[in-house]
């Protein structure tokens, strides 16, 4: 049907830094500040992913500090204060991590992405092993696809294949990611289908779908009288 969606594989970044469990909180920070990130996947000595560490974790140190302590909003959270008083990736990070695998399709991680309220996954082979990382702005960057490559694509992956040797009636323009469908099809069942379909081509921002059907063949001889019988009253 479709050729294969793009993947996390297509944009992740492959080159990245991470913690084992016994890094130290200062080697933390001083990570995070020299990468320019705000997280950092902990591995096993296998070299599989088993939490995160972020900021937010990182701060929990200041937040509980003992000449923070207040009586402002509520209570301290007891997690969070067994946090504030770790000195080592494996006391503070978040686990289990949650992560991506190469091969899962862009939506899924940015589904993930959102559900877990996370600006970044690494990306895990299917023994946990980290492959990579994927972040918010590696999932946009399908959105700096030419035009000219997008409706290539609508073309061949979803106007051929759907109306075939009645393709060249339909004219595609794509400017700014936004795919318009004009012309003429036999199958008028197929438009929404169509629609929806080049939706899905990545990189795709909206689609204005005005396909239309054959045209209606006139009346030969409107002033002949209508041949159906009529009941008599």
């Amino acid at each position: 049907m479709i050729g294969s969606p793009r993947v996390v594989n297509d944009v992740m970044t492959r080159k990245v830094v991470a913690l084992r469990t016994g890094a130290a909180f200062k080697d933390i920070v001083r990570t995070m500040q020299e990468w320019g990130v705000s997280a950092l996947p902990v591995l096993d000595d296998g070299g599989r992913v088993v939490g995160v560490v972020s900021e937010a974790d990182l701060l929990l140190k200041e937040e509980y500090a003992e000449d923070a302590v207040g009586d402002f909003g509520p209570g301290p959270d007891p997690a969070d204060e067994v946090k504030a008083d770790a000195v080592t990736a494996g006391e503070l990070m978040t686990a289990p991590a949650v992560t991506v695998t190469p091969e899962a399709p862009l939506a899924h991680a940015a589904r993930l992405m959102a559900h877990a309220r996370v600006k970044r996954l690494p990306v895990v082979r299917h023994d946990g092993t980290l492959q990579g990382i994927v972040s918010r702005s590696d999932l946009l960057k399908i959105f700096l696809r030419d035009d000219t490559d997008v409706a290539e694509q609508v073309r061949r992956e979803v106007v051929t294949w759907l109306f075939g040797t009645h393709a060249d009636t339909v004219r595609i323009r794509v400017r700014d990611g936004v795919v318009t469908l004009t012309g003429r099809v036999h199958e008028t069942a197929l438009v929404p289908i169509a629609a929806r379909l080049a939706r899905a081509v990545p990189g795709v921002v909206d689609v204005h779908c005005a396909l239309t059907g054959p045209p209606r063949h006139p009346d030969p001889d409107p002033d002949l009288p209508d041949p159906r019988p009529t009941t008599p009253v």
